[in-house]
């Protein structure tokens, strides 16, 4: 191996009585994508940001640069050793151009005036090396999210960078964009640039990662090569248990199943969901897998009035019922999960507590106008205690908390109205593993004390670990499903062959 081109060596860092890193250790090679993992909270953010300039360290300790001691002094002082940092809110700016961004901060200008020309020549070799698939002279915001991630790469590339840092680079990206983005890193990696890849999905880790080094608490817990990469030794350093305590499963459908309090019964929408029928049993934990494009959130979106139905009808508790509006599916006992937490969700910039009482604002007025804020207090206070809600106070914004805290903050919302059923999409989407476990034990506990739950997912680790039964849709229908049982565990190869339709050729 080649002598590593990134060596961090016992840093350290106090935000006042806080210590957010204890005597890190990170090396780092050319060639390399060197994953970076740890729960929300663990120190990843903050020893990155001291790398890439954002943050000063505590003395002490020390950064290599191709052996030579380096002084980051802010980002332009990171830029400047060969740094280059992707956040995982991208940072362009959308009203200017493609080559505009890539050159920002290091314009060509003639006269006083900016060569536009003279910048989009200089990017279109890079931008073609990376194999885009637009113009220089593109508006930022006309571009996928994709398509703007690769903007971000080739201004790292641009600026000459020598490692490149990617904060979880695909959260807003489709499939097809994720993998296109896995070509490319693995193209940067062979041309000898040093990644280091944060991430919370395993699956990615896998898949990439050459290297994981896992912080906890602000401390290095332990780095591990390639043939050492495995989840249970992976979630074991992050959190400190293992793997199999993950999946807290103590409700028992299959001693006594509940009667049904959810069907939906041959619902349409003519476009996406065709005649899709399925029901959900008190005290069940149904899954609802298929692929993207399934027809998954849509179908959901027809049970709560999200979107308008063609045909069909929802049951609830034996009775059909008229559902319009999300609003009216709250009211009637059916609760919704937003899979896109922040932009559908929460508000961000309000309090906790403000979020969790959100849907119980009329109850709670008083005198019909003035509302009760002693209950809305002791409400999210109950939440906070209930949910394990990590946060200084319910006063505090929905913005400032990881990602695991804000979805338990959304779910306290729902739970405060006590729903019949509870419809989760994409639960964990963006949380690390210690959260994950917590919210699976949420979830575990609804189940035990009677409420119907819909997930849908498509972690499919995560559906076989808490489901008691699985539907599974493709291109729009329900492609068929699986229960669990003693005799015959629910497998992922089960669940993709009705996915991708492979137990039809097996089958001819």
């Amino acid at each position: 191996m080649s002598d590593p081109i990134l060596e961090m060596r016992r840093v350290s860092k106090s935000f006042f009585s806080i210590k957010a890193l204890r005597n890190v250790d990170l090396t780092v090679y050319p060639g390399e994508i060197h994953a970076l993992m740890g729960e929300n909270g663990a120190g990843k953010s903050t020893l990155m940001k001291i790398l890439s300039g954002a943050y000063r360290p505590d003395p002490g300790g020390e950064i290599r640069i191709e052996g030579k001691p380096v002084r980051i002094d802010g980002p332009l002082g990171g830029r400047a050793a060969g740094i280059s940092i992707i956040y995982q809110e991208l940072s362009l700016a959308p009203n200017l151009s493609v080559a505009e961004n890539i050159y920002l901060g290091r314009e060509i200008s003639h006269s006083g005036l900016l060569a536009r020309g003279a910048m989009r020549a200089g990017v279109g070799p890079m931008l073609e090396r990376l194999g885009a698939d637009f113009a220089p002279s593109t508006l930022v915001a006309h571009l996928s999210m994709g398509q703007r991630q690769l903007v971000e790469i080739a201004r790292a590339l641009h600026a000459r960078s020598k490692i490149l840092i990617m904060d979880e680079p695909t959260t807003a990206l489709s499939a097809g964009e994720s993998e296109r983005l896995f070509a490319l890193i693995r193209q940067l990696r062979a041309e000898g640039l040093a990644i280091i890849y944060i991430s919370h999905r395993m699956d990615e880790v896998y898949a990439l990662g050459d290297r994981v080094t896992v912080l906890r608490d602000g401390a290095l817990v332990g780095s591990l090569d390639k043939p050492q990469i495995r989840a249970d030794t992976i979630v074991r350093l992050m959190v400190g248990r293992e793997v199999s305590s993950f999946y807290k499963k103590e409700h028992d459908p299959q001693a006594r199943l509940g009667p049904p309090v959810l069907a939906a019964v041959d619902i349409t929408d003519g476009r996406r969901v065709k005649g899709c029928s399925l029901t959900v049993h008190a005290g069940e934990v149904v899954g609802l897998a298929g692929l993207i494009g399934a027809g998954r959130t849509e179908l959901a979106h027809l049970i709560i009035g999200a979107s308008p139905k063609t045909s069909g009808h929802v049951e609830l508790e034996g009775r059909a019922v008229t559902i319009r509006t999300p609003g009216e599916a709250l009211d009637a006992g059916i609760a919704y999960l937003t899979e896109d937490r922040k932009a559908l969700g929460l508000f961000l910039d309000m309090s906790c507590l403000d979020n969790i009482n959100l849907a119980m604002l009329g109850r709670d007025a008083k005198l019909g106008c003035m509302l009760d804020r002693d209950k809305a207090r002791d409400r999210a206070n109950k939440a906070f205690a209930a949910l394990g809600i990590r946060a200084a106070d319910v006063g505090v914004t929905a913005g400032g908390l990881s990602g695991g805290n804000q979805q338990k903050v959304l779910l306290s919302r729902l739970l405060a109205t006590t729903p019949k059923v509870l419809i989760l999409d994409e639960p964990t989407r963006g949380v690390d593993v210690g959260a994950k476990s917590e919210i699976y034990s949420i979830i575990d506990n609804l189940a035990k004390s009677g409420t119907a739950i819909l997930v849908i997912s498509s972690d499919l680790p995560e559906v076989i670990g808490i489901c008691d039964r699985v539907i599974v849709m493709r291109a729009g229908r329900i492609a068929g499903e699986m229960r669990r049982a003693a005799t015959s565990p629910l497998s992922q190869e089960d669940i993709m062959a009705l996915a991708t339709g492979m137990e039809q050729l097996d089958a001819s």
